[in-house]
This record gives structure tokens, sequence and C-alpha cells, in this order.
């Protein structure tokens, strides 16, 4: 079967914004204390050193075995934890939530608790900037073994990537994804939820934890927000 580590190690090759083309990279690159939420691995924070970022650079997830392979980078602080759990208090000039994580807060309880607590994590001057799939762009619709990927992994075995819907209720998006061998035969098979939130959704949530729309964009190329956007992009400052 194919082990957590290994699901971990897949993630970065998946991952198409290793390049460094995550809309969140021009916002780390330009702050002196970065706080970066959800982003497992920690691939946005060691392009950022790589790029030569010297600041501090945190990342903070709650998975042990992301965050093992996190560790390989020494000179960035990971933290093990929720982001509702966090203890930073104005001491970041940026926070983050690259590769769409914010979708990972399905519940309106979730999504409140995160942005409270980097809006404490953040210094008055500082900013959030986050992405998340555009609901209008219904990318689920092409979650299907139809659109499967095909890649090589960190031990060079090829293998299919394919999702499957199993339900849309509210904007709650609940998928299947399964990772099989060249023959076919699945290794593994993973169950997730991911939430789809909307533009209104978005800024009436930010109003309520204490932060107002600075800029928005369409793509991670800083294009317009438009009614053919596959993500939204905001960035976000304290009131």
């Amino acid at each position: 079967m194919y082990s957590d580590e290994d699901l971990a190690a897949l993630c970065d090759v998946l991952d198409p914004r290793v390049a460094g083309d995550d809309p969140c990279l021009p916002h780390v690159m330009a702050a002196d204390s970065v706080l970066d939420v959800g982003r497992g691995t920690g691939a946005l924070l060691h392009r950022a050193r790589r790029e030569g970022h010297t600041g501090r650079l945190c990342g903070v997830d709650p998975d042990v075995t992301a965050l093992g392979r996190a560790r390989t980078r020494r000179d960035v602080e990971w933290c093990q934890g929720r982001a509702e759990d966090m203890g930073f208090r104005g001491e970041f000039a940026l926070a983050s939530m690259a590769g769409n994580v914010f979708q990972q807060f399905v519940t309106d309880a979730a999504q409140h608790a995160a942005l409270t607590a980097v809006r404490t994590a953040l210094r008055e001057d500082g900013r959030l900037v986050f992405g998340t799939r555009d609901p209008r762009a219904r990318a689920w619709e092409r979650w299907t073994p139809d659109h499967a990927t095909e890649v090589v992994d960190h031990h060079g075995r090829a293998l299919r990537v394919e999702h499957r819907v199993e339900s849309v209720e509210g904007g709650v998006v609940t998928l299947t994804e399964t990772i099989a061998d060249r023959d076919g035969a699945p290794v593994r098979v993973d169950r997730g939820v991911l939430r789809f939130t909307g533009v209104e959704e978005i800024d009436r949530l930010l109003t309520a934890t204490g932060f107002r729309v600075h800029a928005r964009f369409g793509d991670g190329g800083r294009g317009p927000l438009t009614d053919a956007s596959r993500e939204i992009v905001t960035v976000a400052r304290p009131v």
C-alpha cells in the first residue's frame, strides 16, 4: 500500500505551483516575516528560501507526516497544530494560505476560527493572502477518471491519480482520490471534503474576523477577477 510518507512526497509532484507560480509567493518574498497556514510539506516556504528570503518563515500544519517532509529544511520554523489553535500574537507581516488550503475549512465555524487566529497572529500593518477555487467555475465537474493525472513518483513508480465526486451539497464537495499502479490496481484510496466559497461569502467572513479586502485577482498572475475566472485570490488587511 502507498504510505502516508509516499503520499506527502507525491503531493509535491502533483502540485503545479511548486515551480514558483503560486500567487502567494510574491507577497511572501516582499514580507520580512511570514506565517504559512496549512501548507503541508512546506513547498512555498522552501521556495522562498531558495529564492533568497532572509526573514522569518514559519509554517503551521496539523499533518505530522507532511511536516516531517517539510522539516528537510531547518532554516524554517515548523509548528504542528490546527490553524485555530495557533498562539501567535502580532508577530507576522504576512499570513498566507497557499494551494487552496482555505477550502479545507469546511464549516462556518472552522473558517471563522482560522481567520480569527490569523488576524491575531498578524501585525497591525500586516496582510493576509489566500486563494480558493471560484465556485462559479464548477471545478468538481472535471474531477472524473477521464481527467486523471499520470505521474512518476519519488521512487520512480508510474502512477495514475484520479478523482470521483461523491456529492455536492451547499458548496461542500465530497470526493475520493484513487492512486493506482501502471496496471490500474489501486494502491491507495483517500476521501476528502472541500468547501467552495464565493466572493460575497468571503467578504462577509473577512469583515466578521477583522479584515478588509485590499486587492483581489482572478488568477495567480494577478489578472482581474471575472465571471470566467477559476480562482479567487484575495489580499486582505486588518481593520
